[in-house]
């Protein structure tokens, strides 16, 4: 290790990038909690490793190369994450129809909490994209592009490197580096990514009166105020089931069916995915039940994700309480 490299203590100059790296982690595995262990995997050979630390990069870069590595084993082993909607594009379940058993955890793309992938500091128009870049919809189709192409993207579009730092990095020429972001690009171009509202940190009074609407006409469970806040061709998924519905009647067909036992439920809101969402308890709010997590367009629900809390790690991710006070 060159001298004067490391002048803090080592552990604290690892720990700063924690946030950062989880972020990139995220993006790359689809889950929340896979990312903390990969981070933490991530920290861990740093630490072991120290030493042959010599200072030609930055530490930063140094513990990216190691944090890309983490995640290629573990792609390396497992099935691509996605949403409900990847499992059956164009073939929507029915609100009357039995409820298909449910799927693994790894299944599904997770939803993430701003505070544990995102620092939230820095310039406005850097924590804008920064937060667009962690929603669902964005991680979701990530998924799609193998593990060295989203990586690339990922360190290129999103974190703003360099070519030839990426091509560094993993070991590749500059043009196969520009090769691989242009397949990438255009597999993204492909997904067809809406642009959302909501994405400031600070919403506007007009955002602000929609969640307000959506929190009271929820935890009144009043079909019409929910109705007028559905667009026409909304769709609604519940990991880890694969069920998804797509059009308002059929989202307030569930709503008044199986749904209904949602009826007298309580709301927080949360930061989640780069957005302002809800954590639901039900019965009351004695029982953790789900992460709510809207996508709106011109004032309209375009979509909501139901993720349901199945073994109380869910609301752990997010720091909730198991039961809201009386």
């Amino acid at each position: 290790m060159a001298e004067g490299t490391l002048t803090r203590p080592v552990e604290d100059q690892l720990e700063a990038h924690r946030t950062e790296l989880t972020g990139y982690c995220y993006r790359m595995l689809g889950s929340a909690a896979d990312a903390e262990d990969a981070v933490q995997e991530t920290l861990t050979r740093a630490w072991r490793n120290i030493d042959r630390f010599e200072g030609r990069a930055a530490l930063r870069t140094w513990l990216y190369k190691i944090a890309s590595n983490v995640c290629f084993d573990a792609l390396a082993a497992g099935q691509r994450r996605a949403m409900p909607i990847d499992l059956s594009p164009g073939q929507p379940s029915s609100a009357l129809g039995p409820l298909d058993p449910p799927l693994a955890e790894t299944t599904w793309v997770g939803p993430a909490p701003d505070a544990l992938v995102l620092d939230g500091v820095g310039d406005p128009a850097h924590l804008a994209e920064a937060r667009e870049s962690v929603r669902l919809a964005f991680v979701a189709a990530l998924q799609h592009l193998p593990p060295r192409q989203r990586a690339i993207l990922i360190l290129r579009d999103v974190l703003r490197w360099q070519a030839s730092e990426v091509a560094d990095l993993l070991h590749l020429s500059v043009p196969a580096v520009n090769s691989a972001l242009q397949r990438a690009r255009a597999t993204l171009a492909s997904k067809d990514l809406e642009v959302v509202e909501l994405s400031d940190a600070s919403v506007d009074a007009a955002s602000e009166e929609l969640l307000a609407r959506y929190l009271d006409a929820f935890e009144r469970y009043d079909m019409d105020a929910l109705t007028a806040l559905l667009h026409e061709d909304a769709t609604q998924s519940m990991p880890p089931y694969p069920m998804w519905l797509r059009g308002r009647d059929e989202l307030i067909t569930w709503m008044t069916g199986p749904g209904a036992e949602c009826v007298g439920s309580r709301l927080v809101p949360v930061r989640v995915n780069g957005q302002d969402g809800f954590a639901q308890y039900r019965d009351g709010g004695q029982t953790p039940w789900s992460i709510h997590v809207p996508t709106w367009r011109d004032g309209r629900i375009v979509d909501i994700t139901y993720f349901l809390e199945t073994d109380g790690s869910l609301f752990a991710l997010f720091g909730l309480p198991p039961t809201l006070p009386a």
